[in-house]
């Protein structure tokens, strides 16, 4: 079987560190089709990862179900996919969930822990111990299923050992009680001779019925408002709050827009938007929600009105927070700032040029940004009839722009057009004060060396 280099950004054929190819075959057709990965396990063993891991981050990629039987170890994703795309996915799992972040080998194991909800990262190669910098779907799955559970004794997926367990407690409580232990406990049964089966679990189920009194005795309650949960993020470090992992990641991309929306309104409605702290909380929950390039739509609907000229210069710090160096949050913020001019049209249509002048002069947008959106209207964000006209009152600044780029990049030619002679003697003499004296015996030795010489030859001191 083929191999590759674990981390496939070092090409040295001798490293130590080799995985199989992903081998994955499609089954099925029609709203039936799926992939299973043939060699899920194998893979899975080359890493030091569970296999459901991968085989899960792979669905969270791909937006697909996903499948385990662990017993017979057939990993599915539901679909059709290319082994060359699962590999290539698994190289971003690789670097996530992996790779050390000091020194890029993969020695290292994760360390979870369910009731905190964290997951931390040890390297047995330089010692590296610290949270796992990476927030991610399925860090969700993985706090559930930390590594040192086996998946097989849940059963011959993971979905189905859940499934056995809620059929038991069922059959517990109903007819089928006596058929499930008596199955269950044949063994005991043959291994005690004329033990009766009820005398065999005696101690057990006694033991089971008064934990289940005095588990029903004690009520543990949490409050789970959205205040509640906001308050106790706020008791949270940075380092915890990218650790933490809520049930936010289960909810749709617009589910988690209209949450960062919420949280920046009452923000902005108590006149915190100027405090520091502040803008490193919203980047912080943005980059939670998973929405930070987006988050800038959220920005120019709350912070701008009528009065954009005003706004920008008091919300600047804010912006840059998030567009700095984000091309595609620069986009989605010119879409945001199309909005705000199609809201107020008859005040800020004609300020169109001086808005996104203002933009580009604040470093919030960035010229080739500005220029890639000026080549297409899109009606994405408004009409077209009104994204139409916004571009046509930009054409100005946008003419401005390209103006000053031709005219730096001639300017850059012209300067490597221009030949530079150097001279590697110091001329001690151009120093002095006044013009330098001749010297005649030199005068003369010069003389007498340019008769001796040939037409054709040439004397380096004349160049």
């Amino acid at each position: 079987m083929a191999t590759v280099n674990v981390n496939r950004n070092v090409t040295d054929i001798f490293y130590r560190y080799k995985m199989p190819r992903i081998n994955a075959k499609v089954e099925g057709k029609g709203n039936g089709i799926k992939t299973v990965i043939v060699n899920m396990a194998e893979v899975a063993r080359a890493i030091g990862r569970p296999a459901t891991y991968p085989t899960k981050y792979f669905g969270c990629e791909l937006g697909a179900q996903t499948q385990f039987d662990y017993k017979n170890e057939r990993f599915i994703v539901n679909g059709s996919h290319d082994a060359t795309k699962l590999q290539d996915l698994l190289d971003g799992f690789i670097r996530k969930f992996v790779l050390c972040p000091e020194c890029d080998n993969p020695e290292t194991d994760l360390i979870v822990s369910s009731k905190k909800g964290t997951i931390a990262q040890g390297c047995k190669a330089c010692g590296f111990h610290g949270p796992l910098e990476v927030n991610h779907k399925v860090n969700t799955f993985i706090i559930k299923n930390p590594p040192n559970v086996n998946p097989a004794s849940q059963g011959a997926s993971l979905t189905e050992g859940k499934r056995s367990k809620r059929a038991k407690k069922v059959g517990e409580n109903g007819e089928e009680s006596a058929g499930n232990l008596n199955t269950t406990n044949g063994g005991a049964d043959e291994a005690n001779g004329d033990e009766s089966p009820n005398e065999s679990m005696s101690t057990s189920a006694i033991t089971a019925t008064v934990k289940t009194h005095e588990e029903e005795d004690v009520s543990w309650t949490v409050d789970t408002s959205e205040e509640a949960v906001r308050a106790r993020m706020q008791d949270l470090t940075d380092g915890a709050k990218n650790m933490t992992v809520s049930d936010d990641f289960d909810k749709t991309e617009k589910e988690r827009m209209d949450i960062f929306y919420v949280l920046v309104k009452r923000k902005r409605d108590a006149g915190e938007l100027d405090n520091v702290q502040v803008h490193k909380e919203l980047v912080t929950e943005a980059s939670r929600l998973d929405i930070q390039s987006k988050a800038t739509l959220v920005l120019a609907e709350l912070l701008f009105s009528a009065n954009i000229i005003q706004e920008v210069r008091k919300y600047r710090n804010l912006l840059l927070r998030f567009t700095h160096e984000d091309k595609k949050a620069q986009k989605y913020f010119i879409g945001g700032l199309e909005q705000i001019i199609s809201l107020h049209a008859e005040e800020l249509m004609p300020k169109v040029p001086g808005i996104l002048k203002l933009f580009y002069d604040s470093d919030v947008l960035d010229e080739k940004v500005i220029l890639d959106w000026s080549q297409k209207v899109s009606k994405k964000y408004v009409s077209k009839e009104i994204a139409g006209q916004i571009h046509e009152r930009a054409k100005p600044f946008i003419q401005w722009l390209q103006e000053a780029e031709e005219e730096e990049s001639s300017e850059d030619e012209n300067d490597s057009d221009v030949e530079i002679e150097y001279d590697d003697r110091a001329k001690v003499d151009s120093l002095r004060k006044g013009p330098a004296k001749p010297d005649p015996k030199k005068a003369a030795a010069a003389a007498v060396q340019h008769d001796d010489e040939d037409g054709d030859d040439l004397n380096i001191d004349d160049i």
